[in-house]
């Protein structure tokens, strides 16, 4: 009984492991808040904004060190704190947001440590115009929500891009530079 009970055993926890399939993660929009710096008038001031309303799935494989992301940011819910500035952005003249409702951002999980992603891969699309964008990924962690018990993984991840290689080059004439910094909160639940 013990002799074959053992190797039964033990081809079961393999077949579990080998049967292990991705997760899903369906992004917690209460808890996602894209936000950036931008600069106004070459050195004068910093602008610091967010986007209020992100969408979008991210798939984990923490035993094969795999995943992707996909996620759609509505551009007209960006938010300086100033009612002027938002809508001068949603404007023609920088986003444009009748002509591109959403900015995405399609990557792969790279990097894994310990199963946890390091950083992004992906393709960004802004104003219409895609291009490369890595992500660095400075923390992240999975566990059961105390009030929920479902998984949520979240991470706090950035990165750097020129926003003229967006076709949104205003304020250039006036000097202000085009670097953007992005710094990204973002939380996901486990699909049911």
């Amino acid at each position: 009984m013990i002799k074959t009970a053992l190797p039964a055993a033990l081809l079961t926890l393999v077949a579990g492991s080998v049967l292990a399939e991705p997760v899903t993660y369906q992004i917690d929009p209460a808890h996602t808040y894209p936000s950036f710096e931008a600069d106004h008038f070459g050195g004068m001031s910093v602008w610091r904004g967010k986007f209020d309303k992100t969408s979008g799935t991210i798939v984990l494989d923490k035993e094969k060190g795999t995943g992707t992301l996909d996620i759609t940011v509505d551009t007209s819910s960006i938010d300086f704190g100033h009612p002027k500035l938002n809508e001068h952005t949603k404007s023609a003249e920088m986003l444009d947001v009748e002509k591109y409702p959403t900015a995405t951002y399609k990557g792969t999980l790279t990097g894994f440590k310990n199963g946890v992603p390091t950083a992004v891969d992906g393709q960004f699309t802004l104003h219409g115009v895609t291009h490369p964008l890595k992500l660095t990924i400075n923390q992240f962690k999975c566990m059961a929500y105390p009030t929920d018990k479902k998984e949520h993984c979240g991470a706090d991840a950035s990165a750097s891009f020129n926003r003229a290689d967006y076709g949104i080059s205003y304020g250039d004439k006036y000097g202000f530079k085009m670097d953007v910094k992005l710094a990204i909160q973002v939380e996901g639940t486990r699909g049911s």
